[in-house]
């Protein structure tokens, strides 16, 4: 029985939504295939994605960036961070590369934490890295006036170029100066579309328009109790912000996955991330969407949804305040592209199963 080993990055979610779709089609392709998952996420939560047999490590292999919120980087607290994280470097790489030998991999497939990768060429284990980004280049982003940026950005680069190669998923970030990458079609786990079944749960009016706030898996609250009404709008945010207004539903209460919810509703307030930017385009639901500061990503995500999807975005102080009315009324007067392609998951499988095989 084959053995695969996968890593996945503790910043976020959208790591989590990138790699799911990888396995459920992968588990199909090898039937009897062994899984192990090294995530920081719950066991709870990596199964309302991954939708077969799986060994779960709940660990955080990586960090990241430091994060105020889901918008604002903690730049001296992460830099901070990753001088004590590559202190005593050597020392780590060997370390990781015991414990992943100790699993007796196959192939490692990570997304995208380099660590993971640094290890596995220590032990010898072939690898393969995917993602849109890489975190040598979100590094030295915010870190080019850092005077042991040099030192730390080599040895992420020669972690992320030891992999036996790199999948860049559409939208993906260049990538430059990495010498082993192939980019490939988006990921993205398109929900089923359940309207009524939507309306009915979220006691809406048939007429009513459904907007889903999610703003990711790092912190990001609204103050929503302070937001205007908007006629024939109805909010469905999560149940933990605890909003208590006739026109707001908590997600949870909708007894329905998250992708259902979101291939089912009229629009998605959000911020860019890959997972929520390619399931809406996928799904055809519009999006507006707050700016995310100097994050390097963003421009790539934000591009790809203007060519493939519906967006339009939202000014933070207007956000704030709830003042959406006019951002609403811009996203139906847009007209919807074809939905883009989706082929990214099969893709990576066909080069995993050359691996494994």
């Amino acid at each position: 029985m084959k053995h695969l080993l996968v890593d996945i990055s503790a910043h976020g979610y959208g790591h989590i939504a990138q790699t799911a779709p990888v396995l459920n089609l992968l588990a199909q392709r090898l039937p009897g295939l062994r899984i192990t998952v090294r995530s920081h996420a719950s066991t709870e939560y990596l199964r309302q994605r991954i939708l077969v047999p799986f060994e779960h490590q709940q660990l955080s292999l990586d960090f990241g960036m430091a994060m105020f919120d889901a918008v604002r980087v903690d730049v001296p607290g992460s830099l901070a961070a990753y001088r004590d994280y590559h202190e005593h470097w050597s020392q780590k790489v060997e370390q990781a590369a015991q414990a992943m030998h100790a699993l007796q991999p196959d192939l490692l497939l990570a997304n995208v934490p380099y660590l993971s990768l640094a290890a596995a060429s220590a032990a010898a284990i072939p690898s393969v890295a995917m993602c849109c980004l890489n975190w040598a280049d979100i590094y030295r982003h915010y870190a080019r006036d850092d005077e042991e940026a040099t030192t730390i950005h080599a040895q992420m680069l020669a972690a992320y170029n030891s992999a036996g190669i790199f999948l860049k998923l559409s939208p993906t970030m260049p990538m430059p100066d990495l010498c082993n990458t192939r980019e490939l079609s988006c990921v993205a786990q398109v929900g089923e579309r359940r309207l009524e079944l939507l309306q009915a749960r979220s006691a809406a009016c048939a007429e009513d328009k459904l907007v889903l706030v999610a703003m990711g898996g790092i912190g990001y609250r609204l103050p929503m109790e302070n937001w205007p009404h908007v006629a024939g709008v109805r909010w469905l945010v999560p149940e933990a912000w605890g909003v208590l207004r006739n026109d707001v539903s908590a997600i949870e209460s909708l007894n329905m996955g998250f992708r259902d919810a979101l291939a089912s509703c009229d629009a998605i307030l959000t911020k860019p991330g890959y997972g929520t930017f390619t399931e809406a385009a996928c799904a055809g639901i519009p999006v507006m969407y707050v700016t995310r500061g100097d994050w390097p990503e963003a421009p790539y995500l934000v591009d790809w949804l203007q060519q493939h999807g519906v967006a339009v975005e939202v000014d933070p102080d207007r956000l704030h305040a709830g003042k959406l009315d006019e951002a609403l009324a811009a996203l139906s007067a847009k007209s919807r592209p074809a939905l883009p392609s989706n082929t990214g998951a099969l893709e990576v499988v066909e080069t995993l199963c050359k691996m494994l095989s």
